[in-house]
Formats: C-alpha cells, sequence, structure tokens
C-alpha cells in the first residue's frame, strides 16, 4: 500500500522513533499504575525543572482532556471563558468544555487568530450581577490556529487584564513546542513568567504517541484536580507509558528537534508557494501551517494526491500542515504538482 503522508494535519504523523523506543524500554516488568511509578516521578521532574518547583502535573490522553481538566479546575458552572471565535475549544472540541465545566464560551473576533485585550474588554461585565455569568478565564492558543504565535508581550497584555479582574489565563499549547522554536524562548519565559495560569502541554502533534500535560503554576488551585481527572476518564492506569514518552520528549530536547524541523518545513513550503502567482498566502507562516487561497479548479485533484483540509470554503483557503517527518522532497513533490495542475 502507497500512502502518500499530505498536509492535512500534524496529527497524522506518524510517532517519532526515539518516543517507540521510550515506550518499549518502559515495557519491562510491573511497577505500580495510575501515576506511582518512577517514570511518572522522573517526568514530572523534568516539567518542574521547566517550569519551576511548585508547578503542579498532571498527565492526560489527549488534547481536549487536556482543556476540559485545566478548565474544569479553574471554573464553575456560573462562569463564563473568553476565546476567540476560531480556539478549538470553540470549533474542534464537540462542546466538551460546556459540557463538563457548564460554563458559557464567549468567541471573540480574533485578530490574525490571535485574542487581544481590545475584543475581551467588552465582555468583562456583569461582575457580582447574579443575571449574568461571571468572566473567569481567558483562554488562547499557542500556536493559534491560523498558525501566529503570541509574542510574550501580548500574553503579558492579556494575563494582566485578566489578574486585573480576578480571573485567569490559559493557554491551550497543543503545538507549544512550534511557538518555542518560533520565539526562540523557553517555554517558561511565553508561559508562567508572562502570566500564564494553567498550560494545556501538547506533545501528539510533535512526535509522541498519545497523552499531553496540564500544568497548573498555583498549587493552590489543584485542590480537587485528581477528582476532576478521574471522573472526567483521563486518569490512565498505565501511566508510565505517558510518562516515559515526555521523558524521552524532554530529556535531551527532542521537542525542540521536531518541532524545529516542522517549522523549517512550512516555511520551505511558504518559499516556494510564495513564486505561484495564483496562489495567495492569507497569514504570516510563524510555526508550522502555511494558510492559502488556492484556485478551486485544483483542489480536489490536488487533494487526491497530497491529503489536506479546507480551511474557509466560501474563499477556497486550505490550510497545509507540516509535521517531525515531512520531507524536502515531498514539499517539493507537492509544489510541482500544483503548477502542472495549473497549466491543464
Amino acid at each position: 500500500m502507497t500512502i502518500r503522508k499530505g498536509f492535512a494535519s500534524d496529527n497524522n504523523s506518524g510517532i517519532h522513533p526515539t518516543i517507540l523506543k521510550a515506550i518499549e524500554a518502559a515495557n519491562q516488568g510491573h511497577v505500580s499504575g495510575y501515576g506511582h511509578d518512577p517514570y511518572t516521578e522522573k517526568a514530572v521532574e523534568l516539567f518542574k525543572k521547566r517550569f519551576g518547583d511548585d508547578t503542579e502535573v498532571f498527565f492526560v490522553f489527549n488534547g481536549t482532556g487536556a482543556n476540559v481538566l485545566s478548565l474544569s479546575t479553574i471554573t464553575q458552572s456560573y462562569h463564563s471563558i473568553i476565546c476567540a471565535e476560531t480556539a478549538h475549544i470553540q470549533e474542534d472540541e464537540c462542546g466538551a468544555v460546556e459540557k463538563f465545566t457548564g460554563c458559557k464560551l464567549i468567541p471573540v473576533e480574533p485578530v490574525n487568530g490571535k485574542v487581544t485585550p481590545e475584543a475581551v474588554l467588552p465582555h468583562l461585565k456583569g461582575f457580582e450581577f447574579e443575571h449574568h455569568s461571571q468572566p473567569r478565564v481567558i483562554s488562547i492558543s499557542q500556536v493559534t490556529e491560523m498558525g501566529t504565535v503570541y509574542q510574550p508581550e501580548e500574553i503579558i497584555a492579556l494575563a494582566d487584564l485578566a489578574h486585573k479582574h480576578n480571573m485567569f489565563l490559559h493557554m491551550d499549547g497543543a503545538r507549544l513546542a512550534n511557538a518555542a522554536v518560533s520565539l526562540d524562548l523557553d517555554f517558561r519565559a511565553f508561559t508562567r513568567d508572562s502570566g500564564v495560569d494553567v498550560v494545556s502541554f501538547g506533545g501528539t502533534k510533535n512526535g509522541m504517541m498519545s497523552g499531553e500535560a496540564v500544568l497548573f503554576f498555583n498549587p493552590r488551585l489543584t485542590k480537587y484536580t485528581k477528582y476532576i481527572r478521574k471522573q472526567s476518564m483521563q486518569l490512565f492506569s498505565k501511566m508510565r507509558f505517558t510518562s516515559a514518552q515526555f521523558i524521552a520528549y524532554l530529556e535531551n530536547d527532542l521537542w525542540k528537534e521536531t518541532a524545529a524541523h516542522s517549522n523549517q518545513m512550512a516555511q520551505l513550503l511558504e518559499s516556494e508557494v510564495a513564486k505561484i502567482p495564483e496562489i495567495k498566502l492569507t497569514q504570516k507562516v510563524e510555526a508550522n501551517g502555511v494558510f492559502a487561497i488556492v484556485p478551486p479548479e485544483i483542489i480536489e485533484p490536488l487533494k487526491e494526491q497530497f491529503f489536506f483540509y479546507m480551511w474557509n470554503e466560501s474563499i477556497n483557503e486550505v490550510r497545509w500542515m507540516t509535521s517531525f517527518d515531512t520531507s524536502e522532497q515531498e514539499i517539493y513533490d507537492f509544489v510541482k504538482l500544483i503548477k502542472q495542475l495549473l497549466k491543464t
């Protein structure tokens, strides 16, 4: 069977060989379940080393679970969560956050995928008014769903606004490694040190098999988090296999190697399609996503050989995602096919 990788999603990539070896190495003998094992202890230690000794770490199965656990911990059902209209929690999680938190999501119009203080301010109202859902969280995605990256000063501005109103700032970091490479900063600089209260730390899109981590920077927030994790079906009995992946991911900066490669492949794709007059790039390429308006007649034949997703069908805007295992040759073959299709 011949399968072209395509550019649909970095979720579609395989598992990095180093991660697979780490899983295999952990598959020896018996250890206690539910996180009471030496692998989980070491993985937590690695997170604390990067984010601070008082960081509370909770491993979960997937990104939706990470966002649900993050937001369930810091909200009550009468609260509201402000996010971008394009946010994953708004568009792609099937109402999971609303179901498990009971909160009202308030989507705001983003600027290049980013939530801005100006967009948030009109919704900071009704405090202490019992007929109004109480604003509690600003949630942002890093990298954004439009492939753009928040600068630290942008995050600080949102954190200051949230904290001024006794609110929290949550970061959906499904592509946090891609952002770190793009910013050339360590994780802490644009999360904890920029005022973020809780992070959904992703790895699946960057070479891991499964598993995400939720990081809280105020231990007082997590008194009941372990119960919420269990009740929301995110407590892995054989947690060592998630923890072993994070050890391999963090210990020797594998995350940086994989994210740097996927970002570089997106930059190569951007530079190549920019040479084609019929293709119009719609977003700055700051991580591993390329957004472009493509002539409609070539979309379907192009997808037949290199599958990808439409982003905005009304204007023929597509999204092309690169991964840790995307090769330069695949980029060149894809661009060559675009040129061939435009000539027919």
